[in-house]
């Protein structure tokens, strides 16, 4: 019978087998081997997104933020403004509205994530992938990524309800093509946000009040009503927000009009929320991971 110290046994059966343990001082430490190259950074992000993703598509808070939702918004600003946006502008508000849409449920799935998040954080599991031998941006990358598969699928969804309203393509296949991914620029940069966010505090509740954002910037946007609806005062603001520079990049992708100027400020945005965010989120989940 071979005996074998109790703590390499724990990490053994808890899945540490590559974990070795250490002396120092008379007492055991784990000792993280390396963890490999990009190509085992690439496998094991794309573990953990699958898990990120099966646990969203099992969430039914999720499901309900992120498609739900955004239908049932679709379809109201069809119902009330739909007829009086076509009388002003003499186009179909559903190329306004079909891009607000996906944006919503881009942002208020973001939300439901960072909700996520800190729950993870405060059962432990952070704490417990983070003395795996893993890559440790795969975490993040994860995360990240499982936020651009889903507002993808989400972006395609919207656009079957839309379709289904009477919205077309009228740029051709390639411009639909990109319509469908312009979403995710933005919307994965608000994620980042939201992620950071969600590392910093203690309770749920800051990570909710981002709801409040993308309520305003949705508002405040030319998917909601045309810009020469709004008062001239905020016309600059509404016209160079983030939200508004998606849906205007993606109008012009389907309906024709301005695509090079609204898509260079959607990656301008993007890029910048990204860079303001990346140190902070990972130095954050570095703090949350090693305190469990």
């Amino acid at each position: 019978m071979s005996i074998i110290p109790q703590d390499t046994a724990l990490a053994v059966r808890n899945g540490f087998a590559g974990v070795k343990p250490v002396t120092s001082g008379g007492a055991h430490r784990l000792r993280r081997p390396h963890a490999g190259g990009p190509r085992r950074l690439l496998s094991e992000t794309h573990v953990l997104t699958g898990r990120i993703l099966r646990r969203w598509s099992r969430d039914q808070a999720t499901v309900a933020e992120s498609l739900l939702m955004p239908v049932a918004l679709l379809v109201g600003l069809d119902i009330v403004l739909g007829d009086g946006i076509a009388q002003v502008t003499g186009d179909s508000a559903l190329y306004g509205s079909v891009p607000l849409a996906a944006m919503v449920g881009a942002m208020t799935g973001a939300m439901v994530g960072g909700i996520g998040l800190v729950r993870e954080r405060a059962d432990g599991l952070l704490a417990r992938l983070w003395v795996l031998p893993v890559h440790r941006p795969a975490g993040l990358l994860a995360r990240l990524l499982a936020d651009a598969v889903r507002i993808v699928v989400l972006t395609a969804a919207i656009m079957c309800v839309g379709i289904a309203l009477g919205f077309r393509f009228e740029q051709g296949p390639l411009a639909a093509v990109a319509w469908l991914f312009m979403p995710m620029l933005l919307g994965v940069a608000f994620s980042a946000a939201v992620i950071t966010l969600a590392l910093y505090t203690a309770s749920t509740v800051m990570v909710e009040l981002t709801e409040g954002i993308w309520a305003l910037l949705m508002f405040f946007s030319t998917g909601f009503v045309p810009l020469d609806q709004f008062p001239e005062w905020v016309q600059p603001i509404v016209r160079h927000q983030p939200v508004s520079c998606v849906i205007e990049a993606m109008r012009g992708l389907s309906l024709g009009g301005p695509v090079l100027v609204p898509v260079v400020q959607t990656l301008l945005w993007s890029a910048g929320i990204i860079a303001v965010c990346l140190v902070p989120m990972a130095l954050g989940y570095r703090r949350a991971s090693m305190r469990g």
